[in-house]
């Protein structure tokens, strides 16, 4: 009695010492890298600010301590430690030696999240939409409509759902033009372009594609994987341009349309050439899935490496336990370095294919981030196969990559503007 007793007020007090918590990120300790995110979000919306301490074991956490979140993180299986004011200032002192690449960067507040997906059951899932849920990430689903009428600005963080900006249906007219799924989304989309007024799908998508663009230039962040990349761009640059075939808009094309082509009204792309013919899935020479050579066994990217201090954004969006991170494929899987505006940041790259993955940029007071592929943990993912299982990959770095973006804005925006 008298020695449980003893261990209980031992026990007591080392925790009566213990004013902070760390939640690590590192692989060895860390055993769910994305609840470790959902922990997070779910401290800042509680109103408790967090601490993202950049380059320090895989991009750690830390946060005063509460038997709250204790619980909290038992409870979703995130690994944690509870460390003293002593260690807490010492592994702070540490991240700001000049010596150290490392930086500790505030996080004040938990960013409203929109989608941008159509309702219903797509015939493929999202990554973000998949992951948001894994970590218990809130989020509201927005479409054409809502952004129309402006309603983008109620929101901090904006995903462009695996979207086709240009009006060609995803180009998926080849294989799937005869799919009951097919014909009946494309019936959808002109009925929903009708009713909000225009007579093309490919309008439509144009004035969703401009509202978004003043989204971000007026401070929003915005995040987009697979053909929402390139496919929103090159909607842009078409702006009063006709490029879609018979199939899609119900007449042809314009004559020459490649040289009215605008680059400079897109965010990250330059230069680059449409692909004419319906029976090609591929929308322009942006993308390089076509011609990647490279074994999926031996597929893989790398996330650059940068200064904490002088350059926290990009450092803040490469946070990882491993700087190799899988390959993997989507209509749009990577981009090509040489379409890419020379003030667009590139994070990730595999230099064996020459090939971009992972990139950032700056439009007006607002970020957007382009990562190629379709499902970090989905190699080669094709329509109708069933949606990955993240209980199976809970350490997954490209998954991390996505969550990394989510906290971005979350960040005290003296790091942001750096």
């Amino acid at each position: 009695m008298k020695y449980t007793l003893i261990v209980f007020l031992i026990c007591f007090g080392l925790k009566c010492q213990a004013n902070f918590i760390l939640i690590p990120m590192d692989y060895e300790t860390q055993e769910n890298h994305l609840k470790a995110y959902g922990i997070t979000y779910w401290l800042l919306d509680d109103g408790e600010k967090v601490q993202w301490l950049l380059n320090y074991r895989g991009g750690s956490f830390l946060t005063p301590y509460s038997d709250k979140l204790e619980k909290e993180c038992t409870i979703r299986g995130v690994s944690f430690e509870i460390i003293s004011d002593a260690e807490s200032r010492e592994i702070l002192n540490r991240i700001n030696s000049p010596s150290q690449n490392m930086e500790a960067v505030m996080l004040e507040k938990a960013p409203k999240i929109a989608v941008y997906t159509p309702q219903g059951n797509a015939p493929w899932d999202d990554a973000v939409t998949m992951v948001l849920e894994f970590a218990e990430i809130p989020y509201e689903k927005v479409y054409d409509k809502e952004v129309l009428n402006d309603e983008l600005l109620l929101y901090d963080w904006l995903h462009l759902h695996h979207e086709d900006f240009t009006g060609q249906y995803g180009k998926f007219y080849r294989a799937y033009r005869s799919a009951p799924w097919y014909i009946e989304e494309k019936k959808e989309a002109e009925r929903l372009a009708k009713s909000l007024g225009f007579d093309k799908v490919s309008e439509a998508k144009l004035a969703v594609s401009k509202k978004i663009k003043s989204y971000v230039v007026g401070g929003g962040f915005m995040f987009a994987m697979c053909s929402a990349t390139d496919s929103f761009d090159i909607a842009l640059s078409a702006d009063g341009v006709d490029i879609c075939e018979p199939m899609f808009d119900g007449d042809a094309s314009e004559s020459g349309y490649q040289n009215k082509i605008d680059y400079s009204k897109t965010f990250a792309f330059t230069d680059f050439i449409l692909e004419k013919s319906p029976n090609v899935y591929e929308y322009s020479s942006i993308d390089l899935t076509s011609r990647r050579k490279i074994p999926k066994e031996k597929d893989y990217f790398t996330l650059m490496d940068f200064s904490a201090k002088w350059d926290p954004i990009p450092t803040m969006l490469c946070q990882n336990h491993t700087a190799l991170v899988k390959g993997f494929m989507g209509q749009t899987t990577a981009f090509n370095p040489d379409q890419i505006k020379s003030n667009v940041l590139i994070m990730g790259e595999n230099k064996v294919n020459g090939e971009a993955r992972y990139i950032h940029g700056i439009k007006g007071k607002g970020f957007f981030t382009f990562y190629g592929g379709h499902d970090p943990e989905d190699y080669q993912h094709r329509v109708g196969d069933p949606k990955t299982e993240l209980e199976l990959h809970p350490k997954s770095p490209g998954y991390r990559l996505i969550l990394n973006n989510i906290l971005f804005p979350a960040a005290e925006k003296k790091k942001q503007k750096t």
